[in-house]
């Protein structure tokens, strides 16, 4: 698996470990669910935009999120 493929998988880890739903995500970056589920599930590629706004959401930093993916 290389590391775009572990992006969604590592943004579930994450959302479940702050406790959140992918609703609850979704409000607090800004982002519609579907598109939290679309990225979970590697069915879409996230823009820079995007990862800032989901970890602005999480409380974490970019770094941290992007430092799961190897």
């Amino acid at each position: 698996m290389d590391r775009r493929e572990r992006f969604g998988p590592a943004l579930r880890k994450a959302r479940i470990e702050k406790g959140l739903t992918q609703e609850q995500l979704a409000d607090a970056a800004g982002l519609h669910r579907t598109e939290i589920s679309l990225l979970e599930r590697n069915l879409r590629k996230p823009l820079l935009e995007t990862i800032v706004a989901l970890c602005r959401g999480l409380e974490i930093t970019p770094a941290e999120l992007l430092g799961q993916l190897g």
